[in-house]
């Protein structure tokens, strides 16, 4: 039976984890050990916040359209309340990018939801 060698493999991988601590400071981007936790911890990171950009974008449209819709005289629940009354299906992103970019169109889907909600004395 033939002895088998591992040299190979190992640089291979500890060469591969290295690379992916480019960029980091001390120990941690050129001695294995420190740099392989470093590493392993910074994917838990990357994993977590690609979830979190997603609440954290949907926050954002919503603070945009609730200071479109304030300048128009509503609020941004009566405004979501108006367009699922009027039975207006347009995500928030849409409205968002329409608020920034189409504030004419906008406008005319904010009158849309006005009209759909009860008149308040």
């Amino acid at each position: 039976m033939a002895r088998v060698k591992r040299g190979v493999t190992s640089h291979a991988k500890h060469k591969k984890t290295l690379d992916a601590a480019k960029g980091f400071y001390g120990r941690r981007k050129n001695t294995i050990r420190a740099a392989k936790a470093a590493v392993d911890k910074s994917m838990q990171y990357a994993y977590r916040d690609r979830k979190n950009k997603k609440r954290t974008i949907r926050a954002l449209w919503i603070q945009r359209l609730n200071a479109a819709v304030r300048d128009l005289g509503l609020t941004y629940s009566r405004f979501i309340d108006g367009l699922t009354k009027a039975g207006v299906q347009v995500d928030r992103k849409v409205l968002s990018e329409l608020a920034i970019h189409e504030p004419e169109a906008f406008k005319a889907i904010v009158e849309k939801a006005k009209s759909a909600l009860p008149a308040t004395a």
